[in-house]
């Protein structure tokens, strides 16, 4: 069976697959999404459909919506997304050039870790989505809470130079911003597929999944 994750690009096969909600947006109806890719997004599931995103060129062009299952054509992790840095051919803004330079320096300490956000679907569409004040999108997986060296390299990472980056830490039932868990001096906000929750401790989930 299909597993689909948070921040996951799916390319949709068959467009009669979406399900849109009822009040559309103008920049939808004026044209499809952006080389017919969606993101799974954080959502309780409905009917078995997958909860998804649709985006178009401005920042604000953004709307939920639901995938059948059975209309997606392929799924691109984070993850996968690194290789395709390599294949990325001209003008490369600040946050290409910053993955690009963070890639060894992940890739050293062993993490399960890829680009989201405009980044990422940047390089899945090779379409020209970033400007150079465009952030970094970042999804860590860390299934487990962090020993103190890695804690200090995760405190590495947030400090890095070269264009904001926005890291997401994914625990596996939820994720939440690691700008956020670092400065926090209380409970944390881990998004879920069952809604936020205001956590001290966002690996323990108390109320189970």
């Amino acid at each position: 069976m299909p597993y689909w994750r948070a921040h996951d690009l799916l390319r949709v096969g068959d467009v009669a697959g979406l399900r849109l909600p009822a009040g559309r947006p103008d920049w939808l109806a004026a044209g499809r999404p952006l080389a017919d890719l969606v993101v799974v997004r954080r959502d309780v599931r409905s009917g078995g459909d997958i909860p998804v995103g649709l985006r178009a060129w401005r920042r604000e062009q953004r709307l939920a919506a639901w995938l059948a299952p059975e209309a997606v054509a392929k799924r691109l992790s984070p993850e996968s997304l690194l290789a395709r840095l390599d294949d990325w051919s001209g003008f490369r803004p600040p946050a290409l050039s910053v993955l690009a330079a963070l890639r060894p320096w992940m890739d050293a300490r062993g993490w399960a870790w890829g680009p989201t956000g405009s980044c990422g679907f940047a390089l899945a569409s090779g379409l020209p989505l970033l400007r150079a004040d465009s952030d970094l999108d970042l999804l860590i997986r860390l299934p487990s809470r962090p020993d103190p060296a890695r804690l200090n390299e995760l405190r590495r990472l947030n400090a890095w130079r070269g264009c904001r980056l926005d890291v997401q830490i994914d625990v596996g039932h939820g994720g939440f911003a690691l700008a956020e868990w670092l400065s926090a001096r209380g409970d944390v906000l881990l998004k879920t597929g069952r809604g936020p929750r205001l956590l001290s401790d966002p690996w323990r989930w108390e109320d189970g999944l």
